[in-house]
């Protein structure tokens, strides 16, 4: 009887020290600002570091419980320009139309510092220069951006964009689509040129930055709207804070980043993602002071281009259309 009733005694403290415990972990739960950051596509390593910043609680540390969604048929941009996800990642060009339309979004951070898109081909195509567009036929998703690019990029080589012919691929993927009805399509080497080199199939990359510095725009970058800024600061700080360190993770690890973003969506495919993000690491901050920073240059340049190519109804104050004020000094 005697040890029954010291075993129960000692349950019962166990029992209490738990129920302490979890009233603790719920607790400190709940002081955790639930917010979302919502993708521009579906995941793949432009945004490990958002991964990264979850897995390993940076997100946590600075008083965030942060949801990654994906964007649906509303798109990010529209999604974080109505407040219904706090945080986004978009692109440079799409703030840029976005702000000539009086959308409140505002770029607070470049995930990668210089642009890795471009046109690619199967080598067999020999496609080697603009000038090679001529009696080609481009696949495109049907933007006006993209006629505007290409014939950008033709007339400096005095090529004949009338020599091309343009249809939508749709949904179809650069590999099925090169092989089907077209000879090249716009893609970001990080990831359709990396599968590429798996798939052991060798293709011609043109860069845009290899023709004009006006096209070294930030893409992808970190979004938020305006509303955010001026009510909940901190909470943007907070958030950049996160996103800056798990950014810097994968930069210094890609290897373990490669593995958080694996385990994350294990629909990826392992060896894709493992290459992608040993050829994106160094490319995050690339030149830049630090990861993150933006350059006022480089607004005003793809800003006056898209201006000069008929592709604004009229030019933007780029100073609103983003800041360095919320990444950590």
């Amino acid at each position: 009887m005697k040890k029954w009733l010291i075993s129960m005694v000692v349950l019962m403290l166990l029992v209490g020290c738990s129920s302490d415990a979890d009233d603790q972990k719920g607790k400190k739960n709940d002081e955790l600002k639930e917010i979302s950051v919502v993708l521009d596509w579906t995941p793949n390593t432009n945004h490990t570091g958002l991964y990264v910043a979850k897995e390993k609680g940076f997100f946590k540390d600075e008083g965030l419980d942060v949801e990654i969604i994906m964007p649906g048929e509303a798109g990010a941009d529209q999604l974080v320009a109505s407040a219904k996800s706090e945080f986004g990642v978009g692109y440079q060009e799409s703030i840029t139309e976005a702000r000539v339309q009086d959308v409140p979004i505002v770029s607070i951070g470049a995930v990668i510092q210089h642009n890795t898109s471009g046109f690619a081909s199967p080598a067999n195509k020999s496609i080697q220069s603009p000038k090679d567009f001529e009696g080609k036929t481009y696949g495109g998703w049907g933007a006006p951006v993209e006629q505007a690019v290409l014939s950008s990029l033709m007339s400096i080589e005095n090529a004949d964009i009338d020599q091309l012919e343009t249809v939508n691929m749709g949904d179809t993927d650069f590999f099925t689509a090169v092989k089907r009805d077209i000879d090249f399509a716009w893609i970001y080497y990080a990831w359709t040129g990396v599968e590429a080199e798996l798939r052991g199939e060798k293709i011609n990359m043109i860069y845009l930055t290899d023709y004009t510095d006006k096209l070294d725009y930030y893409t992808p970058v970190i979004t938020t709207n305006e509303k955010m800024i001026k009510d909940d600061p901190d909470t943007v700080k907070a958030f950049m804070a996160a996103v800056s360190k798990g950014y810097e993770y994968a930069i210094e690890n890609h290897e373990d980043a490669a593995n958080i973003l694996i385990k994350a969506v294990p629909d990826l495919d392992p060896e894709l993602v493992k290459k992608s993000q040993e050829w994106l690491a160094p490319k995050y901050q690339d030149d830049a002071p630090r990861w993150g920073e933006q350059k006022l240059e480089v607004w005003k340049n793809y800003t006056e281009w898209m201006f000069e190519n008929d592709l604004l109804d009229k030019e933007i104050d780029v100073e609103k259309a983003f800041t360095n004020e919320f990444l950590p000094k």
